[in-house]
């Protein structure tokens, strides 16, 4: 409401302005009135609401960071991985391939085709081009090559995490196009 009425004493004075100079002391008292005459109305604002302290309930309760507890917890993790291990391992007895010495940042996939029906993907490593079938070992984390596409290769990498264990993970080295 405020908003209409500035507008409309703005509109008038737009309209006003092209009158003469003896319409101009009108205008002045006309806004001095309209300035007198209008309050602003502030809604109040509410009180903050009190606070108000409660007394911690659970003090008595089983202590949800107690060392005793997540020692167990991790002890039956570890008796759960510790049988999938065997699974996830990673082959050591195997001979190594020559791109298992080169990290994947070092690597560039520069193309894919299709070789006797079999995806092939074409990777660049130290100025020496490559060719890589599903099952070829890649980097330092006993990568396999477990897919092949026109835009990317896909890696299964077995790597121990900070327990020790070895955990699986999938990375990828997509095509760089441009790349020489």
């Amino acid at each position: 409401m405020k908003i209409a009425r500035h507008a409309i004493v703005m509109g008038s004075l737009a309209v006003l302005s092209g009158c003469g100079a003896s319409s101009e002391d009108e205008l002045r008292q006309w806004m001095a009135e309209l300035r007198a005459s209008t309050k602003p109305h502030v809604a109040p604002i509410e009180e903050p609401k009190k606070f108000q302290p409660q007394k911690y309930s659970a003090a008595a309760e089983l202590d949800p960071f107690n060392l005793s507890r997540l020692t167990m917890a991790l002890k039956k993790d570890s008796a759960q991985n510790a049988s999938n291990a065997a699974l996830i391992a990673p082959e050591l007895a195997r001979r190594k391939e020559p791109l298992e010495a080169f990290p994947l940042d070092a690597m560039v996939m520069v193309g894919s085709m299709n070789k006797n029906g079999k995806p092939v993907a074409l990777l660049k490593v130290d100025n020496l081009l490559y060719q890589v079938y599903l099952g070829n070992y890649l980097g330092p984390n006993y990568g396999k090559v477990v897919g092949i596409s026109e835009t990317a290769i896909k890696i299964r990498e077995i790597v121990q995490d900070v327990t020790g264990e070895w955990t699986e993970r999938i990375a990828t080295l997509e095509l760089q196009e441009g790349k020489k």
